[in-house]
């Protein structure tokens, strides 16, 4: 498998065996699954993978030269372009266009807008309200609204705990004295005075805590008047803009944000440059790509014009012509095309208007050819793209094809003995009728069988020894 295969597999999350197996079923309704090395894929993605696997050339592949996009792919791959990065560069510029563009017919709504935020973000300002601090504001209201009931709660259960008269202190320590004495006698007594003991430091802890509490608390009108202005503020603005009084921080950080992005879309100056620069960016590439072009495009149609001449094409002139592009766009600044003189004398056209058909299939055979020998895929497939040739172009056209699986596998569809004698292996397909279905059988042949075969090709079912030997013959000139 090639590097970029290994690579898909691995970014697509398939397993990497030393075997790639892509498998397709369809059933009787016409629901159809697929598989890649056993795990389950989409249609899409066994398409990626097969592109990249096979590369099939039809006998109506010229069709596809008359559409702009192919016959750029076609100049691009010859040249080794990518234009990836081109798109991204042209994507770039087209969106900061846009956002300029929208800037200036926006620049009177805008403005009102940031007028109102201004003014929203100047009212909470004021009151600066932070994070949490609403929660805390009620707790410290709570607490010095309720100032005289907490001091009076503090000082009953001081009292309690510790009494002229006697309290919990004086019984606590009365109790554990008393089982100390006897502790002597009675050893449970030791515990249960341990206990008594650590409960009397606890009280006498608690005790402590509320003399402080009592001696640093005392009512603070002043502080109480200053917690319900604060509080008022807060629910004014709450009301006002209907948001709970604890969302007003995060009101206020939104606004700013929005006020932010207003500025930034207000920003003329900076946007225009921004367009400036993504502009200047797109042109470095695409000026970089239009000489790729220029450059590639004579060598192509110099190769394509080579292989006519053994199509039988002699004479003929194929040729790659560069137009600017009435305005930049995605795939750069020029328009591709190819152009086609049939023969010697006549005049290069536009290939869709070559007349003959099998003038048009030999022409898409010597670009498939010629573009094949620099593309990726492994297994090249030619599916009748002899139709409507024979004699010595046809051998021609077996050549070539013998010449591409030198170094690739090749499969050819063809009805041309001239060009199935090229083959290194056979394969016959065959349609048969089975009650009331159609069934199609491949099957391989070698040996007689093949000879066979191209006899079959040559004169028709009937086989004669002139027919044998001439098949016999082609097959060992040409396989």
């Amino acid at each position: 498998m090639s590097p970029a295969v290994v690579g898909w597999l691995a970014t697509a999350g398939f397993d990497r065996g030393d075997e790639l197996l892509l498998r397709r079923t369809v059933d009787t309704q016409g629901k159809s699954r697929a598989w890649i090395n056993g795990s389950p894929a989409t249609a899409a993605q066994l398409r990626e993978l097969g592109e990249q696997l096979l590369d099939i050339h039809g006998q109506h592949a010229w069709q596809s030269l008359t559409r702009p996009e192919a016959v750029r792919g076609l100049l691009d791959g010859y040249a080794q372009i990518n234009t990836a990065t081109l798109s991204t560069l042209w994507q770039q510029w087209r969106e900061a266009q846009t956002a300029l563009s929208q800037a200036h017919a926006a620049q009177e709504s805008l403005q009102r807008e940031r007028e109102r935020l201004t003014w929203q973000i100047g009212e909470l300002d004021k009151l600066a309200p932070q994070v949490a601090e609403w929660t805390e504001l009620n707790t410290e209201h709570g607490r010095l609204s309720n100032g005289q009931a907490l001091l009076d709660a503090a000082q009953d259960a001081l009292n309690s705990l510790d009494r002229e008269d006697g309290g919990t202190l004086s019984a606590l320590n009365s109790a554990g004295q008393a089982l100390q004495s006897q502790a002597h006698l009675e050893p449970e007594f030791v515990s249960l005075s341990e206990l008594l003991a650590s409960s009397l430091a606890q009280v006498e802890d608690t005790a402590h805590s509320l003399r402080t509490y009592l001696r640093r608390t005392e009512p603070d009108p002043q502080r109480l008047a200053e917690l319900d202005a604060r509080m008022s503020q807060w629910l004014s603005l709450a009301r006002r803009y209907k948001r709970a009084p604890e969302e007003l921080p995060a009101l206020l950080a939104n606004w700013r944000s929005e006020l932010a992005q207003l500025d930034a879309a207000a920003d003329l100056a900076g946007l225009g440059q921004a367009e400036q620069t993504a502009q200047a960016a797109y042109h470095r590439q695409a000026r970089a790509i239009s000489r790729a072009r220029h450059k590639a495009a004579p060598a192509l149609a110099k190769t394509v014009t080579q292989a006519m001449q053994g199509l039988g094409m002699q004479g003929g002139q194929f040729e790659v012509s560069l137009q600017e592009a009435a305005q930049a766009c995605q795939h750069g600044l020029e328009d591709v095309s190819f152009l086609v003189a049939g023969h010697v004398g006549s005049s290069a056209r536009p290939i869709g208007k070559v007349a003959s058909g099998g003038e048009l299939s030999r022409i898409a055979l010597a670009i498939a050819v010629t573009t094949s020998q620099l593309g990726q895929a492994q297994t090249l497939i030619f599916d009748e793209v002899d139709a409507g040739v024979g004699g010595a172009v046809a051998e021609t056209v077996g050549r070539l094809m013998k010449q591409l699986g030198v170094d690739r596998q090749v499969l050819a569809v063809t009805h041309l003995p001239q060009v199935a004698a090229c083959a290194d292996h056979h394969l016959v397909v065959a349609k048969q009728l089975r009650g009331a279905s159609t069934v199609s059988s491949i099957h391989a042949v070698c040996g007689e069988q093949r000879v066979a075969e191209i006899a079959r090709m040559l004169g028709g079912e009937h086989l004669s020894g002139t027919t044998l030997a001439h098949a016999k013959e082609m097959l060992r000139t040409q396989g």
